[in-house]
């Protein structure tokens, strides 16, 4: 596999992790939650966590797919060496996490559906590469077109 030391520009490389975080996708909609996933991996192609959005699940707003896989990774010292890969660009609050944590790369499925903070990122150094994947943008426009109003509870969109 070849990666770069900030995160990920080879396509097969960086369309293989978004199928570990497409399948935390499914598994959120499975459950009765919002379809949108995400893995944490080094740059050297060892997934370190996965997670899925739980914010309906366990009632809990703080739970973005994002927050969960880096949840489930546990703690390291340098997460310069790590990419954050996600079905769905991610919000501010999960875009300030990777910038806190200092996260260098960032590989994103889609972008259509909701476009957040990644341009932000990039502007703070973290390597971008946003994937346009149809299956990503098929599966989140589904659910939003049958659960709006949960959509933008998910997105902070008041009534």
């Amino acid at each position: 596999m070849d990666h770069s030391a900030r995160g990920t520009r080879n396509d097969e490389t960086a369309r293989a992790f978004l199928q570990v975080a497409l399948e935390e996708a499914r598994i959120g909609l499975a459950e009765g939650g919002i379809p949108i996933g995400a893995a944490l991996v080094r740059s050297d192609g060892t997934l370190l966590g996965r997670g899925h959005n739980r914010r309906v699940q366990d009632d809990d707003p703080s739970l973005h797919a994002e927050t969960a896989a880096f949840r489930d990774a546990g703690r390291r010292r340098d997460y310069s060496d790590c990419v954050m890969v996600t079905t769905l660009s991610p919000c501010w609050y999960c875009s300030g996490l990777v910038r806190q944590f200092g996260i260098g790369g960032l590989v994103i499925g889609e972008a259509t559906n909701f476009s957040g903070g990644h341009p932000w990122l990039a502007e703070h150094g973290v390597d971008i590469q946003v994937l346009d994947d149809p299956e990503c943008i098929e599966l989140l426009g589904a659910f939003i077109a049958a659960h709006p109003d949960l959509w933008h509870e998910d997105i902070g969109v008041p009534d």
